[in-house]
Formats: structure tokens, sequence, C-alpha cells
């Protein structure tokens, strides 16, 4: 076995390789900053101004990011999320923003109501068998006016993560009737209730006022409801299926890939801070295992890597040609 383990042979026997296109950058954009803003769950990481977003973009281009999906904070929020379907809200301007001053990066924008309810949950809430709880149907209506707003600016790929029961099918049918056919969708169709996105809630002002997401979101124990989630995804009509977090769920990512679709998966901030943590305090190799868990994942089955290390790995690729 080690013939082919040999240093010169390595490179023309790897397996899997990992590309600048294979990479996505979230970016957070904050309507009420007016600089870069730190986020102290994940150094690195900041929430950018709306009015500076498109410069911002257009370096993670030149470093050869060509994709970014977009989270907004706005600066008002309601019980119903009405600032998500603004058509002058920080979304809507942001892809605006992006497509004039960085064109040729694809634009996918993230669809849901958590950072604009004043309650943080993922759409309406209302009574349900066991108290307050988000409400389905009257959700998918404001996902569809989400979705739609978001086409109506610009964006290349809407990205509903609320994970609501027919939330692809209510967006497809939305944007076709607004003439928007060419907008695809990338579901968040394997979301699972994770401990993991606890300095995302940070960062995008997103943690729920009570309660939790369990009951719109899969349990880490659940691999049959994780897969039938993508699959009903996929006759929906979704153009790419999503699994997250990313890391403890190759596994999913793996079987995923069998619905034929390609396939998201995304590193999310709880790993990225970890290994951002373990990194600052030089218990690990930053690089080594970075890249480690970004191939480990196109191993598995991803054709597209949402991660917070995007325009690092982009460098690091850089550095091995």
């Amino acid at each position: 076995m080690r013939r082919l383990r040999g240093r010169l042979i390595q490179p023309f026997v790897k397996e899997h390789h990992l590309r600048k296109t294979d990479l996505v950058m979230p970016l957070f954009i904050d309507e009420i900053a007016e600089r870069p803003t730190p986020i102290p769950t994940m150094p690195g990481q900041f929430r950018y101004p709306l009015e500076g977003i498109g410069p911002v973009v257009r370096q993670f281009q030149e470093r050869g990011i060509g994709a970014v999906l977009l989270f907004g904070i706005p600066i008002r929020k309601d019980p119903e999320g009405t600032e998500a379907y603004n058509p002058r809200g920080v979304i809507q301007l942001a892809v605006q923003r992006v497509k004039s001053e960085a064109p040729g990066v694809l634009v996918i924008t993230d669809v849901c109501a958590c950072e604009y309810t004043s309650h943080g949950h993922c759409g309406i809430i209302g009574e349900g068998p066991s108290g307050m709880d988000l409400q389905n149907d009257p959700s998918l209506e404001l996902i569809a006016k989400i979705a739609v707003s978001h086409a109506r600016a610009g964006a290349d790929l809407v990205a509903p993560s609320c994970m609501l029961d027919g939330m692809v099918a209510a967006i497809r049918t939305a944007l076709d009737d607004e003439g928007f056919q060419e907008t695809g969708i990338m579901s968040y169709s394997t979301k699972f209730a994770s401990g993991l996105y606890g300095p995302f809630r940070e960062a995008a002002d997103s943690g729920c006022g009570f309660g939790d997401r369990s009951t719109y979101q899969i349990h880490p124990a659940n691999s049959r409801e994780a897969l039938r989630e993508s699959e009903i995804d996929a006759r929906e009509g979704a153009d790419i299926l999503m699994v997250k977090p990313g890391g403890f769920y190759l596994d999913i990512v793996s079987s995923v890939r069998a619905f034929g679709l390609p396939v998201a998966v995304y590193q999310v901030s709880g790993e990225y801070a970890m290994i951002r943590a373990a990194a600052m305090n030089g218990w690990i190799d930053e690089k080594t295992v970075v890249m480690e868990s970004l191939i480990c994942a196109k191993r598995a089955g991803a054709d597209l890597i949402i991660t917070y290390y995007a325009a690092d790995a982009a460098g690091w690729l850089d550095e091995e040609q």
C-alpha cells in the first residue's frame, strides 16, 4: 500500500479534490453598522455595513470566491417579520449592491424570518398543542413573500432555512407566478436541531425569545427522518439540497446524494468557532484541520461547501499550486 503513498505520486492518485468553486462564503450585513464589527463568538468574522458590502464581496471575488450566502440584521423587528420582505430591506439592498459592484458573483440569500421577528422564531407564532409555537401554513405565506422579494432584488438562488413543511413547493409556486422561473432554490432540506448554531445566533441576532426550534428541525438521532426531508424537498422542486451542520452529519451527506441533485453542506458557526478557538490556543494546526474538514465533506459527496473559512481555504489552495 505504501507504494502509492510516495510524496511524488500522491497528487496523481488523490481520490477527491477541493476547488475554489466548491466554496461559498457566508456574510452578515448589519443595517445599522457603520464599519465592520467583529463577532466575538466567531473570531475573524464580521458584521458588515450595508454601504460597504459591494467592495467586501469584490475582495472575496478577487481571492477566488465566486459565491456568497447573505444574512441580514435589520433595524426593526416585529412579530410578523415584515422587514424580511421589505423591497428596501437590508438583504434586498445588499443583493442589489453586490450585483452592481461585484458582477459575476453567485448571490444566494437565506430565506427565513428568525432575524426579522421580535420573538426569534422562523415564521408566524400562534397557540399550538403544547403552547406557543411556529404555525406552519401562515409561515409559508411569509416565506414565499421573502423569497420573491429576494428574487426581485436579483438573487440567483434563494435558500429557505426555516424547515417548514411544504416550504419548497410554496416558494417555487410563488417564484414561478411572479416570473422568476430562473431563480433557483437551494433548500436547507436536512437541518438538524443542533447545538452548533450558538455563535451564528449571536452574529445574526436570531436567538429565540422563548422555547426552541425542536418542533421544526430534525433531532440529531434521526437519519431516516433526515432523508425523508430531503426527498420531499427534491420532489417539491429544490435545485440543490443542503445538509446542516456539516462535520457531524457527513453520513447524511453521503445518503442525500442518492436523490440525484447537487448537495451542499454547511460548516456552521459552532464548527468554525471550535476549530478557530483550538487554533488560537495552539492546540491544533488551523490550516491542516480546516483543509481536512473540507476535503472530508467532498469525500462524503458535497458539491458545495458553505464555510466561514472559504477565503482562508482559497488562499491555502493557491499556496498548493
